[in-house]
């Protein structure tokens, strides 16, 4: 760890760098993350409920699967929100790099920020997790801890040539895969349903995937004695969806490929590089999808497995292509405003969307009255309340962007 710590020489601080007249934007990764927040924010058209309405009908019925994360393997749109918002860390990181060294800012006072920025970030997610709760609800698997977690590395990476960056890469999800594979399987009494998982569970893999089965794998042991040491309202045994503590670690993995396509961004610029995307974005997927069909890892977003690592990375580079062919090589710049608003401000996005979505549909039901969203029946009525919050979480974003009020941790 000490080698890592000097990717300046001593001699170098502070370090100064001539600055270019100003570090450009990147609009298309404004966009991008604007897109990943309001597919967020788009929880509250509840289109499972919609679709439960409307039974046998394809529309509502694809509608609600990309609305939802899948069982166990596989992937929804849905589930491509929190490893593009990861992925998306690693890509703003030369930028911010760049911008901070323009204005001066030395290595260690930058890391100073790194350390600080990733413990804000965990602290922020445990309490949005607590919201509901008697006291603390000490749990990492919220999409913001994550990223904390593991931001101070990806940080150092940030300084150091690309063969340490995909050096890391590889030893992490190298590393997590083997730690899970030498950890051993559940034996065939295995109470499943003490830990959370159904009896008529569907998703169980024998052989080697065994391995990362539900609540029955190396993270879930780990969480089982880590979130017990912590004060809790009651012991923990299981989370109901299977999310991990560990799963920061291939998580960091996304977030280098995000590194790596920043890093591509800025150096090519102003010529963008959609081909090394594309041929990125094909890698990781087929990659994935091997390890996945091979039975040596399944695609698993729920416990961020290493093939689920490379599957949505590749998925993530795919749309970054699209978003930068279309806003900054075609410059079809308009059409994107609306996202560019909510991207500018992810982190004010993510709050109001967990804060006040119960304050804007009591505000509707008290001043419009409870039935104000059954003027097209019941079955849309969760759509077009939702369409309604989902138009206020937006105006206050763009009054926030009008103001220029952004929220920076």
């Amino acid at each position: 760890m000490h080698t890592v710590l000097t990717p300046l020489p001593a001699a170098q601080e502070p370090v100064r760098v001539q600055p270019p007249a100003a570090v450009a934007r990147n609009v298309a990764m404004d966009a991008y993350r604007g897109f990943v927040m309001l597919l967020m924010m788009a929880e509250v058209l509840r289109l499972s409920r919609v679709a439960q309405a409307f039974p046998g009908n394809w529309f509502w019925g694809v509608l609600a699967f990309n609305q939802s994360h899948v069982e166990w393997a596989g992937c929804s749109l849905h589930d491509l929100i929190q490893p593009s918002f990861s992925f998306l860390v690693g890509v703003a990181l030369p930028y911010s790099i760049a911008s901070r060294l323009a204005k001066g800012g030395t290595f260690w006072k930058m890391f100073g920020h790194a350390l600080w920025r990733g413990l804000l970030l965990a602290a922020l997610g445990i309490f949005l997790r607590s919201m509901h709760g008697t006291q603390t609800n000490f749990t990492f698997e919220d999409t913001l801890t994550q990223i904390g977690l593991g931001y101070p590395v990806l940080f150092l990476l940030g300084f150091r040539p690309p063969r340490w960056q995909w050096t890391a890469l590889a030893v992490i999800l190298t590393g997590y895969w083997l730690a899970w594979a030498l950890y051993p399987v559940a034996g065939a009494g295995f109470d499943y349903r003490a830990v959370g998982v159904p009896a008529d569970w569907q998703h169980h893999y024998t052989g080697l995937a065994a391995h990362w089965n539900k609540n029955s794998n190396l993270g879930s042991a780990f969480d089982q004695w880590f979130l017990n040491v912590l004060p809790r309202a009651k012991p923990f045994v299981a989370n109901r969806g299977g999310y991990l503590t560990l799963s920061f670690i291939p998580t960091l993995g996304t977030m280098i490929l995000g590194l790596a396509a920043g890093r591509w961004l800025r150096a090519d610029a102003p010529r963008l590089p959609i081909r090394r995307l594309l041929i990125a974005g094909a890698i990781g997927v087929a990659a994935g999808l091997l390890l996945h069909v091979a039975g040596i890892c399944p695609v698993v977003k729920r416990i961020w497995t290493p093939s689920w690592t490379l599957f949505s990375g590749g998925a993530c580079f795919l749309l970054l292509a699209a978003f930068s062919w279309v806003v900054d090589g075609k410059g079809y710049r308009k059409w994107a405003f609306p996202l560019v608003v909510i991207g500018m401000n992810s982190i004010a996005a993510y709050m109001i969307a967990h804060l006040f979505e119960r304050f804007f549909s009591d505000s509707f039901r008290i001043h419009l009255g409870a039935k104000a969203f059954q003027f097209l029946g019941a079955g849309l009525e969760p759509l077009l309340q939702g369409a309604a919050v989902l138009l206020m979480y937006w105006l206050t974003l763009l009054w926030m962007y009008r103001r220029k009020i952004f929220l920076r941790i």
